[in-house]
């Protein structure tokens, strides 16, 4: 497993490293292909704060844990991370064994610079080619209200979302 650790506004000692790293490895028997980690640490007054996001075949699974030390949010965000995994396991099997590769998007052109009235955060991912059924999955897995997706079926960039119910919705853009 590739894992990068990521300090905000703190420098991540040595061996914090080594335990985020030796923990990850617990991960490694579900992962055998490999797998992106990404740890973000933040210390906010005495409360630390870590953020763990894996990615492997498209699949993200993410937690976030608050602590007294990183220690104990390591082990908050193992837990839930491998809740997510038991709990999704054999969609995730089966996902795992049929990836299957797409061709590589087009670079979209550069993006003006325009002046903006509201203080807007930018995100951008690769959209991957799935059904409605692993988007609501992958939205679960990220804990996410919301997930937008290219739906395999209809060839459209749509989007899942939670409704107040517990049910699902789907917006489909019309032409």
């Amino acid at each position: 497993m590739n894992i990068s650790v990521i300090g905000r506004h703190l420098n991540v000692r040595e061996d914090t490293k080594a335990l985020i790293e030796k923990k990850l490895a617990k991960f490694d028997r579900f992962f055998p292909d490999g797998a992106d980690a990404s740890v973000t640490c933040k210390s906010e007054g005495d409360e630390k704060r870590m953020e763990i996001t894996i990615s492997v075949n498209g699949t993200l699974f993410r937690a976030e844990e608050s602590s007294d030390t990183f220690q104990n949010a390591l082990d908050g965000c193992m837990s839930s991370i491998e809740r997510q995994i038991r709990k999704n396991k054999t969609r995730l099997e089966k996902k795992m064994r049929s990836s299957i590769s797409f061709p590589a998007p087009e670079e979209p052109a550069a993006p003006q610079e325009e002046e903006l009235l509201f203080d807007v955060r930018t995100k951008s991912f690769p959209l991957k080619p799935m059904t409605v059924d692993e988007a609501i999955l992958q939205m679960n897995l990220l804990g996410h209200s919301f997930y937008l997706f290219f739906d395999a079926q209809s060839e459209e960039t749509c989007a899942v979302y939670k409704r107040r119910d517990g049910a699902y919705g789907l917006i489909v853009p019309q032409r």
